[in-house]
């Protein structure tokens, strides 16, 4: 069979030719890992892959089955288990939907935990109950904590007929000792002309995009849904703020407020994200006199992924952007 993906499971797969081609000739020639690593930014397509990938894998053949695709997208096939970094409350542990749903306030970030990667190892060792194995996909393997990764590690040293999928944005996100024992399939950011056509796609073409959100999203279509998301999801008040220049203590104190209070951690940690890219475009043709702004900014991210008080790390911030202004 061609190295073209017309015709099968992967046809609605765009941008990402190389992946596609070494995962058809894997299961064209019957030749399965036991673990794959699919290594890209978030939003290029590697979890639809995976799932299409793992749609041949579980019926058999390469042309897929469309009523089990339409159960894998829900998440209801007996032979999968996918698993997502979670939040923990009140016992429970939420995937970041769930927390929206139930709106949750989000004091910090995900994490794969050490229960849920135990669960991972109990399912690849049953037997399949409908499709050729038992099958994982893994999302989110850099927000793994130390009990789960080496909980991981020992799976992965015993897969038995299992199959697993895992989803990390890079290489340096995956611990060497997990990284070795799985085939590495890489992904990359689409040009414009495929986040054009896979926005068209999907119905998600914008008649124009702020160029903050744009570099954010980095050739990723998923991405820019997600930073639209994030910008639509402030209020007004907030975005008139944020897009004009500091001009006294008090303002710089009353939008640290503002922030640390109305805003949960991956708001906040978004915001970061685009406020540099506002200010690199601000700034254009002088970029020394933004310069620091921006470290100050990184110090923050890394602050608040520190769990530094929140409102304590905006107002040095600001303020020191005041005075820089």
């Amino acid at each position: 069979m061609s190295a073209s993906n017309c015709g099968t499971v992967f046809a609605d797969v765009i941008g990402q030719a190389q992946a596609v081609e070494l995962l058809q000739a894997s299961l064209e020639k019957q030749r399965l890992a036991p673990a794959y690593l699919f290594c890209g930014p978030h939003g290029v397509g590697r979890r639809r892959t995976a799932l299409r990938f793992l749609e041949a894998v579980l019926s058999g053949h390469l042309q897929g089955d469309p009523a089990q695709r339409q159960r894998l997208e829900a998440g209801n096939h007996p032979d999968l288990l996918v698993v997502e970094p979670t939040y923990s409350s009140q016992g429970r542990l939420l995937t970041s939907a769930e927390a929206d749903d139930q709106g949750l306030k989000k004091r910090g970030l995900p994490q794969l935990r050490l229960e849920q990667v135990r669960d991972v190892g109990r399912f690849l060792a049953r037997n399949p109950l409908q499709g050729q194995r038992s099958c994982t996909l893994l999302d989110g393997v850099e927000r793994l904590n130390e009990a789960a990764a080496n909980a991981l590690l020992k799976t992965l040293e015993e897969p038995g007929g299992g199959l697993l999928v895992l989803l990390a944005p890079s290489r340096n996100h995956v611990l060497s000792t997990i990284l070795s024992r799985c085939q590495v399939v890489n992904f990359r950011s689409l040009s414009p002309a495929a986040l054009q056509h896979v926005l068209l796609g999907s119905g998600n073409l914008a008649e124009e995009d702020p160029p903050e959100l744009l570099a954010l999203a980095a050739g990723s279509p998923g991405e820019l849904l997600r930073h639209r998301q994030q910008w639509q999801a402030l209020e007004p008040d907030q975005r008139e703020l944020l897009e004009q220049p500091l001009e006294t203590p008090r303002q710089a104190l009353a939008l640290a407020r503002d922030i640390a209070e109305r805003l949960d951690l991956e708001q906040q940690l978004w915001l970061i994200g685009w406020w540099q890219q506002h200010l690199w475009r601000r700034g254009s043709g002088q970029p020394s006199s933004i310069q620091g702004r921006v470290w100050d900014l990184e110090r923050l991210h890394r602050q608040l992924r520190g769990y530094v008080q929140p409102r304590l790390a905006w107002e040095v911030t600001l303020l020191s952007a005041l005075m820089k202004h």
